[in-house]
């Protein structure tokens, strides 16, 4: 039988709603998609654009996939959800930037017409163990 373990990070963002901040199963950690909020307060986005929220989702990623005890280097997909595709540019700026010279993970992009706390930028993981 599969073995299927529950992650809450006791050092993760603080969550928007039901779930779990990832789930293992088999050879993969699957990551929440992470909002743009203070890993203290979930009910407010951080003040500036979509890179000042890009690096926070990203923030908020490396304190799961840490206390999960992975990481970037180990993430094989990412989801990204835009709210406004004219800012495709400026998030994928600073998104590589937390991967490794020729580490990007395979991904997909997606225009949503809305996120929860009014974010521009969500982003979730898969990641090998």
């Amino acid at each position: 039988m599969l073995e299927i373990i529950r992650h809450m990070v006791a050092d993760g963002p603080k969550t928007v709603g039901p779930f779990h901040h990832a789930v293992s199963a088999g050879d993969f950690h699957f990551i929440t998609g992470q909002m743009p909020t203070s890993p203290d307060d979930p009910t407010k986005v951080v003040a500036g654009g979509i890179e000042e929220q890009t690096r926070r989702v990203m923030d908020n990623l490396a304190l799961v996939l840490k206390g999960i005890g992975s990481g970037f280097d180990r993430v094989v997909f990412a989801r990204v959800y835009l709210v406004n595709f004219q800012d495709f540019a400026k998030m994928n700026s600073v998104y590589e930037t937390y991967f490794a010279e020729g580490g990007l993970p395979s991904r997909t992009c997606i225009g949503v017409t809305g996120l929860a706390v009014g974010a521009l930028v969500e982003v979730d993981l898969i990641a090998a163990k």
